[in-house]
């Protein structure tokens, strides 16, 4: 970033560049030119047209073969599956359009962040002006609690604290100063001269200059990469090209079968060869998959609100069970975002003490106060808070990060108390009581806390003799000599509770776990540390060094390094992108500075208390802190991604192995094997059932590990099997098509579906089907109705006036259940073999 120089220049230097004055500020003409020619402090905005989002979900090839089956069912008149087909099209693109408008809303959250009001100094008048009217040069007044609406380098500063959890995900405050930055390698993170757009004054006073608004800010690099992003789910990808491959094969196929019929039949009805050409490309289509998978989405969604989770993007869940490594961000997810007393060094004192003085140390406790504040004065007991108001304040230096500590001066009930709060290598030269082996034990202490993630405050104080209190306050510094070092504190940003078990149960699951935190790699590596994801807390990769590896070197760093920090928002996003070159990745975040990565994921989560970016960028909000409900949410996804690939392996082998079965049966009679609307028929009572599988059982083993949509062997098993359909599919031709074609047709189109719906009963497991978890008593019940509507439909009048079917023979039913039954045999034999072999492959390749 350009204005990371700025950091290092003299601010008379800085003031020169932007034509500026500390004092007078901008001339008001000077401000409102700049701001016509170069645009006011806004974030770039889109032209967002929801006809445009509402037009894209149609842009899928599995919605072309929906749209064109649907068209063609109308114009040849089976009015019934053509609005079946559209209305499972309406469905999956409402949903899609909803999803996605939603979504790219994101933008316009971030610009909630500089809709305020600023205090500028324009013709040497101190004035509030719009955040948006803000320009390069103008020289703004920091307050408490004002919000920053643009880049700022400081210019002057009286105990400066920012809140930059925002961007950063430190729980800490930053102190700020005026001080020209000497160090050669910079970032936002020591940049301490300078203030970010989107973060908020905790405390102190300052004058500063504008030096980047709008797209040009730290935040405006972040809303570039959010916004730029365009995520294609791994569902959508997976689909995507099982789709493709539908529509080539089925084309292909229909072709060949139509110019053969034409070629080499004579007399044969060219509209009834069309009609049955589209009732059999539509009988392979999969039509009622988007209205499985939705079932499976919304029920998983439901069953992980029940556990206080939000599913924004249904389609999540499967992608969630599908992740190869989950990222997240450290503070707010891991822990607590919130200061915790751990420890005490009290040889020499005891900590009741310690803790205090520590808290007479805040200048007045009826001020806002700082993290370290909050977490000292909730350790305090009732009495010890009871004995703070025996204090009466004087006066106080504040925090000086230069002198890495503070002071303040009180009226005890006895004496005057001067308390010195600070960095403890600070007080260590300011006390007079500490010995040559007390300060070896104190620095090994102290070491030891480090090692820990743990940051430590030392606390010293020394009785005054009752004097001028004029002089006192003059000289507060000086009183800085001969102090009584009490002792230590150690604080931290607790881990959660739920963390160590959700790591432990991500790793039965086979998901790796990554962390990638803006906060130190001490802190980073010792919360790694304890919750078991590396050995040594040292194990830590930062992220400006990883933005200059080459694509190999990162490949190499992802493999072996689980933990990242001091991390930018851009270097997020690197990180992510290059994990998804090899994985499924899931992200965990909670600020604005987790935008751009979540956006990137393949799915994305937050916590409750996540920033409205967060929030709004998300797929998944956790409602509670416990962190085990992403592995319910694992579990969950992979049973959806179980089932919709029970559906799509069932209905490929069966309608591929009823299609080439019918196609080529045309081939070698002078009448229609099965008639046009006998097949439409046939492919709504085979589909009624298998829509059932969305509440199907999993077996345990399916949840064990990430899966993904292999075309290939979705392909592959779906060929197989389909292979053993046709030849039972010829069994049934040959034994009944020399009789009619009526009683072909008949006992073939009952002979279907059973074969499909028995077919269904032994694709649901990889096991044996004995030996597999039970079938959802949805799926048993739906598909013997199914059977039962299959086998009393031709003894109807409206069956056989309808669908020119004839009232089977008591023999022939019994002929068609008994090749059924040895259909099933023969697959289930084929199925096992299958496995067997591919799991002995997996273990020869491993």
């Amino acid at each position: 970033m350009k204005i990371l120089n700025l950091a290092k220049k003299d601010i008379r230097d800085v003031v020169l560049e932007f034509n500026s004055d500390i004092e007078k500020g901008l001339d008001s003409s000077i401000a409102e030119k700049r701001l016509s020619v170069n645009g006011g402090n806004i974030l770039p905005d889109r032209d967002l047209k929801w006809w445009k989002i509402f037009l894209k979900q149609f842009r899928s090839p599995f919605i072309y073969l929906l749209l064109v089956a649907s068209f063609l069912s109308f114009v040849f008149r089976q009015e019934v599956e053509g609005a079946m087909i559209f209305l499972f099209i309406i469905i999956n693109t409402v949903l899609g359009f909803f999803q996605e408008y939603r979504s790219e809303n994101t933008v316009k959250l971030l610009k909630k962040f500089i809709k305020i009001k600023t205090k500028v100094i324009r013709d040497g008048i101190e004035q509030e002006v719009d955040s948006e009217n803000l320009v390069l040069g103008d020289i703004v007044v920091l307050e408490t609690g004002d919000k920053i609406s643009a880049d700022l380098r400081i210019l002057e500063a009286s105990d400066l604290n920012i809140d930059e959890s925002i961007l950063t995900g430190e729980s800490i405050l930053v102190s700020k100063q005026a001080e020209i930055v000497r160090k050669e390698d910079i970032d936002c993170f020591s940049a301490s001269n300078l203030c970010f757009s989107g973060t908020v004054v905790f405390s102190g006073r300052a004058r500063a200059i504008v030096i980047a608004v709008g797209k040009d800010t730290f935040l405006g690099t972040v809303t570039k990469l959010t916004s730029q992003v365009k995520r294609v789910s791994d569902f959508e990808k997976g689909i995507g090209k099982f789709s493709s491959f539908i529509l080539k094969l089925v084309l292909i196929t229909l072709i060949f079968v139509f110019v053969f019929n034409a070629v080499f039949k004579d007399g044969l009805d060219f509209l009834q060869l069309t009609i049955f050409s589209i009732a059999l490309a539509i009988s392979v289509i999969p039509e009622a998959l988007p209205l499985v998978m939705t079932f499976s989405f919304s029920k998983g969604a439901m069953n992980l609100a029940k556990k206080n989770v939000v599913v924004k993007r249904l389609s999540s869940v499967e992608d969630l069970g599908n992740i190869d490594i989950l990222c997240s961000d450290k503070t707010g997810t891991l822990t607590e975002n919130k200061l915790t007393i751990l420890d005490f060094y009290e040889s020499l004192f005891p900590a009741k003490d310690i803790l205090l003085y520590a808290n007479l140390a805040v200048a007045r406790l009826s001020e806002k106060r700082e993290p370290f504040d909050i977490a000292l004065f909730d350790k305090l007991d009732q009495s010890d808070k009871n004995n703070l108001t025996k204090f009466e304040f004087i006066v106080d230096t504040p925090f000086d990060p230069r002198r890495q500590r503070n002071n303040v001066l009180l009226r005890g009930e006895r004496s005057l108390e001067f308390v010195v709060r600070g960095a403890p290598e600070v007080l260590f030269d300011l006390c007079s009581n500490l010995k040559i082996k007390d300060l070896e034990d104190i620095r090994k202490w102290i070491l030891d806390q480090g090692l820990l993630g743990r940051r430590v405050l030392a606390v010293a104080k020394k009785e005054i003799k009752e004097m001028a209190l004029d002089d006192l306050k003059n000289n507060l510094i000086g009183l800085e000599n001969g102090l009584e070092f009490l002792g230590l504190i150690s604080f931290a940003d607790p881990v959660k509770e739920s963390v160590n078990q959700a790591v432990l149960s991500a790793r039965d699951l086979n998901v790796g776990i990554k962390i990638i935190t803006g906060d130190s790699p001490e802190v980073a590596g010792s919360v790694a540390s304890q919750i078991g994801l590396i050995s040594s807390s040292d194990k830590v990769f930062l992220g400006k060094d990883f933005i200059n590896l080459s694509k190999e070197e990162k490949k190499k760093v992802l493999n072996e390094y689980h933990v990242f920090a001091r991390v930018l928002p851009e270097q997020k996003f690197d990180i992510i992108k290059s994990l998804q070159e090899n994985f499924n990745v899931g992200y965990l975040g909670d600020g604005i500075n987790d935008a751009p990565a979540l956006k990137i994921a393949g799915v994305s989560l937050v916590v409750q208390n996540a920033s409205d970016i967060a929030r709004e960028t998300a797929d998944i909000v956790l409602l509670e802190g416990d962190l085990n409900v992403i592995i319910e949410g694992i579990k969950e996804g992979r049973r959806i991604f179980a089932n919709s690939s029970k559906y799509i392996k069932a209905t490929l082998a069966s309608n591929f192995g009823n299609f080439y079965a019918v196609a080529v049966a045309s081939l070698l009679v002078n009448f229609l094997p099965m008639l046009p609307l006998q097949i439409l028929l046939l492919n709504l009572l085979s589909d009624f059932p298998m829509i059932a599988i969305a509440t199907d059982n999993v077996d345990k083993e399916e949840l064990l590990s990430p899966k993904k949509y292999k075309v290939n062997d979705i392909i592959i098993i779906a060929i197989i099997l389909g292979i053993v359909s046709s030849v039972f599919d010829f069994v049934y031709f040959a034994m009944f098509y020399k009789i009619s074609p009526a009683v072909l047709q008949t006992n073939w189109f009952i002979g279907s579906i059973i074969t499909e719906l028995a077919f269904l009963f032994s694709i649901r497991t990889k096991k044996s089907i004995f030996k597999g978890y039970r079938p959802s008593f949805l799926v048993t019940t739906l598909s013997l109705f199914a059977v039962i509507i299959t086998v009393v439909i031709p003894f109807t009048a409206w069956g056989q006036n309808l669908f020119k079917f004839i009232a089977p023979s008591g023999k022939h039913l019994l002929m068609i259940f008994g090749v059924a039954i040895i259909y099933l045999i023969c697959s289930e034999i084929v199925k096992l073999m299958y496995y067997k072999n591919k799991d002995n492959k997996l273990v020869i390749t491993r």
